[in-house]
């Protein structure tokens, strides 16, 4: 890991160069806020102090790492786990699908899994829509926060709630229908019909779909509502979903969007 962590530049990651650095590489408080965990536990995988890390953090770490796909199945043989099989929902992102996104950094994207769990928010997703790096386990799924946790920014009229509702559930039974045997979807669904009387009720129906591109509001507490086109782009082969937020340039939405990027910028280096 530490070999993993020096060839990492901190602005290929989309954080500062500056500083005092005895290498090039990423320091390990940085690898621990890519990856979603602390400090500390970094420190002890490094010193093979902690022997039996989770498959997410494994896939955390081969993501914050840029692992290729050989690396990563090597990291997570290391771990004494079994590399994710085509029965479970991928949650890889290649190297090649990060330069794209690293590209778009102007742009707010965040990537998920089939199943709606975030997997990866750059700094102007986590501006627009809210800070993700403190959600943990069912939190970052998007369909457990729709139905049972805090919700989302964005703004729904009743009838867009109700529409927004059966599309999520209808998208998650074409996912279960694909992974039938992932024990991570099979829990995560049962959860939600255990804790949601919604969701239970729409589950029920069958009913199968995928979410498409739709136009969205978005209530930032600074900035004031953000009317953007919401597009769900799929990468082939490994069913992740990239969902991109882009306003009308020369618009005032184009305008909002834009302060919505420098007061994130204000808050990190704040």
């Amino acid at each position: 890991m530490r070999r993993w962590r020096d060839r990492v530049a901190p602005e290929a990651v989309g954080l500062p160069a500056g500083g005092q650095r005895r290498a090039a590489g990423l320091r390990r408080e940085e690898l621990a806020l890519l990856a979603g965990i602390s400090v500390d536990y970094v420190t002890r995988l490094e010193q093979g102090r902690a022997t039996a890390p989770s498959p997410q953090v494994v896939e955390a770490l081969a993501r914050a790492l840029r692992l290729s796909a050989e690396e990563r199945a090597y990291l997570f043989r290391l771990a004494g786990l079994v590399p994710p099989g085509p029965e479970t929902v991928p949650a890889y992102i290649t190297p090649s699908v990060q330069r794209l996104l690293d590209r778009l950094s102007g742009t707010p994207i965040g990537v998920y899994d089939a199943a709606w769990t975030l997997l990866l928010a750059n700094p102007l997703y986590a501006a627009l829509l809210g800070d993700p790096s403190g959600w943990r386990g069912y939190e970052r799924n998007g369909v457990w926060r729709n139905f049972v946790g805090g919700g989302s920014r964005v703004r729904h009229t009743p009838e867009e709630q109700r529409d927004f509702d059966a599309v999520l559930v209808s998208d998650l039974r074409t996912t279960a229908g694909n992974y039938p045997k992932d024990r991570q979807l099979n829990a995560l669904i049962s959860e939600l019909h255990n804790s949601s009387e919604r969701f239970a009720a729409l589950w029920d129906t069958g009913s199968v779909g995928r979410q498409r591109a739709s136009r969205k509001t978005v209530d930032h507490p600074q900035a004031g509502p953000v009317t953007l086109d919401c597009d769900v782009l799929s990468v082939t082969g490994s069913d992740l979903r990239i969902m991109v937020y882009t306003a009308e340039p020369g618009t005032a939405d184009a305008e909002r969007l834009a302060l919505v990027g420098v007061l994130g910028g204000q808050s990190m280096t704040g």
